[in-house]
Formats: structure tokens, sequence, C-alpha cells
């Protein structure tokens, strides 16, 4: 019986990568700019913004919630970011700059994207000049109405709140986070959060005052056990704990069984404990519940054919797509 996990690792999924035209990136790159702000102790936090609208950029409030003064940059120039509004749950902040010189960007949306689509993400990494990185969509994960995005786009500090783009240079994402000690995991919010910061009129807090939330903390600061499903998920898989994932995956998908996630979880779990016809019978629920969520899901759905069960293998219970059995597979 051949191991499910190493037929994943031995399959691909293929993606064109196409160059961004220079001349293209030039332009879009006037759209995202630097941010340094200022803190009390006197140090600089740098990020990246987006101009989405004339004079005002969004950003991760985790740059600028506790800042004195916000600063934006680009090449020679400096603006003064005057007040800020704010949605710290998602980490997302809307600065307005007055007298800012910058195009806005087309807003695209997560919800159109697949996994193993070619996006490609512009900021200021290590806080230096703006660097871009191509890479490719590898999970899109449901959360508050809309999906959070996992790429292959590698970024670090100083890229937090640049832009991630789809093909045809729409912003889709905001980058946000990375999970460390993981590879390409690397987090950005979607596009559709930034709409109630444009579109709701709502308090505008001054930078000053951000100080008063620094102790508020965004959806994926929190401790672990207050972090969304698919987050605690990709911690257990970086760290092996794979009968830990099969427990989370389960309550999971008893809770939303029309979510196609937690069913590739589930079978992913179990391939790595060779209990392979439940990891087949998991794949069967995931096609079931949806397309791929994920480039695992897409990977998964190629290894289908793989041996039936032993007489003395137990089946995992019959998924029903709105609710499943509480037995334990």
């Amino acid at each position: 019986m051949k191991r499910l996990f190493v037929l994943l690792a031995v399959l691909a999924v293929t993606s064109s990568w196409a160059d961004i035209d220079r001349a293209v990136l030039i332009g879009l790159s006037a759209s995202v700019l630097k941010i340094e702000a200022l803190q009390e102790q006197g140090s600089l936090s740098l990020g990246s913004g987006v101009v989405i609208a004339p004079e005002k950029i969004i950003t991760n409030c985790h740059v600028t919630r506790d800042a004195l003064k916000v600063n934006v940059l680009r090449g020679g120039a400096r603006w003064l970011a005057e007040v800020q509004r704010s949605d710290i749950d998602h980490d997302l902040c809307l600065l307005r700059v007055p007298g800012l010189q910058g195009r806005a960007v087309a807003l695209g949306r997560s919800d159109k994207l697949k996994p193993g689509q070619t996006v490609t993400a512009l900021g200021y990494t290590g806080g230096l000049g703006l660097q871009n990185s191509a890479g490719e969509v590898l999970a899109l994960h449901r959360f508050h109405g809309s999906h959070v995005i996992r790429s292959s786009n590698w970024f670090s500090s100083g890229a937090s709140g640049g832009g991630l783009f789809d093909e045809d240079l729409r912003l889709v994402g905001i980058l946000t986070f990375r999970l460390r000690g993981g590879e390409a995991h690397y987090f950005a919010a979607p596009a559709e959060w930034l709409l109630p910061l444009l579109d709701t009129p709502g308090p505008v807090v001054p930078n000053g005052d951000m100080a008063d939330r620094s102790q508020q903390l965004a959806y994926w600061q929190r401790p672990f056990a207050k972090q969304p499903r698919f987050l605690k998920a990709a911690r257990l898989q970086r760290d092996d704990q794979w009968r830990e994932l099969q427990s989370l995956a389960l309550e999971w998908a008893r809770d939303d069984a029309s979510d196609p996630e937690p069913w590739v979880l589930m079978g992913m779990a179990l391939s790595r404990m060779d209990r392979l016809p439940e990891a087949q019978r998991a794949l069967s629920c995931s096609l079931a519940a949806g397309p791929a969520s994920s480039v695992d899901g897409a990977r998964l759905a190629m290894t289908r054919a793989v041996e039936g069960p032993p007489e003395s293998a137990l089946p995992l219970t019959p998924c029903e797509i709105g609710g499943v059995s509480s037995r334990t597979p």
C-alpha cells in the first residue's frame, strides 16, 4: 500500500509564473509607500502602506497603533498622517494623509482567488527599499465573512501593510503576518475587510490616542486557545502534532461540514498516522463539501486511487453536508 503522504510530496500543482512588465510594476510601486511610526520611547516602527483612495492609505494596526506620529514616505518625499480609523481585530488601520500624491489601486476580492493562482507581493521588506515577491495562493481560509489568504510570497518585518496583487494588478490582500518556523506560511488580510473602513462612518482616532488601544490584539496575535481554527491547524502542522490536528479538524467539521478545509486537514493528519482508508474517506468528504480550498486539498484530490481498507480498518463515520456524526474515527 502506498503511503498517501509520500504521494503528496511528489505531486506538484503547476502554476504559470507570469512576469509583471517592469513599467507596470514601477507604476504600481508608486501606490505602495513606506510607513514610519514614531513611538513614545523614541523608537521607530517600520511598515508599508497601500493607497486605496485619494489621500488614504491602508496599513496594519500593529505598525501604527501605539504611535505618537506617523510619517508616509516615498523616495525623498515625506507626508504626515494626521488621523486614522482602525479595525484592530483584523489588524487594519486607515491613514488619512493630506497632500499625498499617489494613485489609488484597484480593489479585488479574495473570494475570486483559487489555490495555485499567481500573486505578487509588494512591500518594504526589512524596512529597506520596495521589494516584490512572486508566489502563489496556497490556501483560502474562511474567516469573518471572507477568506484570509495564505501564499508563498516571502516577506518579513517592514512589509507589514504592503499589498498582495492578482494577475490583473488588483489589490486582493494586505500583507499582515507570517508563522515563524513554518515554510510558506505567509498570511494576508482579504481586501473585502477594507470596505467598512472606507464606507462606514466611524470614530476617527488621532495618532496620539492610539496608545490607549495598544493592549488590544488582532486575531492572529492572541494566545493559541483564542486563535481561529485555521491558525491553530497551521501551528499543529508545523509542529507535527497529527493527533491534535485530527481532533481539531473533527470538531471543526462538526460545526461546519460545508467547509472543505477541515476534511482536508483530517485527511492529512490521518495519512500521517498511517490510517490511509480513513484519510481517503476524509478526502471524499472534502470533495463533497466543495472545491479545494488549498493547494494541499488539490494535491489530495489527485491521490484518490488508494487501496481499499483492510477488514480490520475502522472507517470514518459517513459525512453529511450540513452536519456530521459525533463518533470519533
